[in-house]
């Protein structure tokens, strides 16, 4: 039993208000994942501009933005708790190696929108760590965990990206994700966890890496992902959510106006502005619903 939610706002005048709408419906998840939680901002891109977001341990925050600094001349490094985000015109194909060769970093996400944290711990206590309340921007998607397929680790934790500007939370479990991970890593895709989650993300990114939408990626997956899950998945141009054709796992979407919410519990929406007044429904089985572009 994991929670999810993700909101999408129609209203640009709510933007500097997200992260107070998500910190309340992550804290009202909270009991349904209390191992870890994680979410995922979407702000508008800055051209030619791309943020990484990477978890450091083992070594003071000054120590690591000089050395990245040495290594990234034009970066801007912002500290927030035990992340970076760094930000950077340098091309992700070398930026990636980079990070790849500090030992105490751990890629969490990237793109030109994206901004990703995840944490072990109380999902209550991550969302203050990270004082989610100050953060502004377009959409964004969240988690709180109950771990049951790899260990509770910031490594196991969601949301999961595997491309540029995506990432995937889930409820549920996936049956089929050993064999789906040997052929995703055949064909480029890199999973770094055992966690069931990385892999239906890292189908998601080859899906969109073959041109393909994202709603037409999660209506094939369908069909090659097995088991019982509810998915939300984001880009930077908006979010999608499918339950598996069974749909054991529970979803609800709130509509108005101004936002789209999802959340797995009506709970976790409660406290959005004129919610009482929203298009209020469960999300049929096998199809995709999706906002934006």
């Amino acid at each position: 039993m994991c929670g999810i939610v993700g909101i999408y706002l129609k209203n640009k005048k709510l933007n500097k208000d997200l992260g107070k709408l998500l910190t309340g419906m992550m804290n009202n998840m909270a009991t349904r994942g209390p191992d870890s939680a994680g979410f995922a901002i979407y702000s508008p891109e800055k051209k030619n501009r791309y943020k990484y977001s990477v978890c450091f341990s083992e070594t003071n925050a000054k120590e690591i933005k000089s050395q990245i600094i040495k290594k990234i001349k034009d970066a801007k490094i912002k500290v927030i708790a035990d992340h970076l985000i760094i930000e950077t015109a340098l091309a992700p194909v070398k930026v990636l190696d980079m990070i790849k060769k500090f030992k105490n970093l751990s890629l969490v996400g990237y793109g030109n929108s994206i901004e990703i944290f995840k944490q072990v711990g109380n999902p209550k206590d991550v969302v203050k760590n990270f004082n989610l309340e100050k953060f502004s921007g377009t959409h964004a998607i969240g988690h709180t965990r109950m771990a049951t397929e790899s260990a509770i680790t910031t490594d196991g934790s969601h949301p999961y990206s595997t491309g540029k500007d995506e990432c995937l939370v889930h409820n549920g479990s996936l049956s089929n994700h050993n064999n789906l991970r040997r052929t995703l890593k055949k064909r480029g895709i890199e999973i770094r966890s055992q966690n069931d989650t990385e892999v239906a993300a890292g189908y998601i990114s080859n899906g969109l890496l073959n041109k393909k939408s994202l709603k037409e990626t999660l209506i094939d997956g369908l069909k090659d992902l097995d088991g019982f899950y509810t998915f939300i998945s984001g880009t930077k141009s908006g979010m999608a959510i499918v339950r598996d054709e069974i749909a054991c796992k529970p979803a609800v979407v709130a509509e108005t106006k101004d936002y789209v919410a999802i959340a797995s519990e009506f709970q976790a929406m409660a406290h959005l502005p004129n919610v009482n007044k929203a298009k209020i429904f469960e999300p049929d089985p096998g199809l995709v619903y999706s906002w934006g572009k």
